[in-house]
C-alpha cells in the first residue's frame, strides 16, 4: 500500500525536527500545496547567529520576559519565511507541523492565507496551558486544523 501524503509530510516534519539546535524542543514543519513541497523549516535561531546546543549547551539560549527562547524562530515561521523569501506563494497551502501552532504562529498562518494545518503534538500540553490558543484562533477564523492521525502504517 502506498503511504498517504499526510503520512509522508508528517514523517518529513518529524525528521526535520531532528535538525533543530534547540536544547528544549525540536519542532519541524513542511509547507505543501497540491501534494508538492513548497518549503520546510525547523525551530532555531536565525541563520548566521547562534546554534543553541553548541553555544549554550548547559543552559540553552537566553530567555525572553515570558520564559521563551529569545533567539528562536518557530518551525512554521522558518518554513513560511523561506517560501516567501524565494517567491513561493503560500496562499491556499497546507502546513504540517510537529507541534500545534502557538498564537503568534497562528496569526502568521492566518495572515498568509494558509488554508490547512495538520499538527502532531499539542503546544498547550507541551507548555502546560489550558487550551491550544493557536488552534482555537485558526478555527475561529476558518482555517482547517487537524490533529494528525496516521492514515497508513509508517
Amino acid at each position: 500500500m502506498k503511504p498517504a501524503f499526510d503520512d509522508i509530510f508528517m514523517e518529513l516534519a518529524v525528521n526535520l525536527a531532528k535538525r533543530s539546535h534547540c536544547t528544549r524542543a525540536q519542532v519541524g514543519a513542511v509547507l505543501t500545496k497540491d501534494t508538492r513541497i513548497i518549503s520546510i523549516g525547523y525551530n532555531g535561531p536565525p541563520a548566521g547567529t547562534h546554534n543553541c546546543d553548541l553555544d549554550f549547551p548547559e543552559t540553552g539560549c537566553p530567555r525572553d520576559s515570558k520564559g521563551s527562547c529569545s533567539l528562536a524562530l518557530h518551525a512554521e515561521q522558518n518554513a513560511i519565511l523561506y517560501a516567501s523569501k524565494n517567491g513561493s506563494t503560500v496562499e491556499g497551502a497546507t502546513i504540517y507541523v510537529t507541534l500545534s501552532p502557538c498564537i503568534a504562529c497562528a496569526r502568521i498562518i492566518y495572515t498568509m492565507k494558509i488554508k490547512r494545518v495538520i499538527y502532531l503534538d499539542s503546544y498547550a500540553v507541551y507548555k502546560g496551558l489550558p487550551t491550544d490558543e493557536g488552534v482555537d484562533f485558526l478555527r475561529t477564523f476558518g482555517v482547517e486544523v487537524q490533529h494528525y492521525k496516521p492514515q497508513s502504517v509508517l
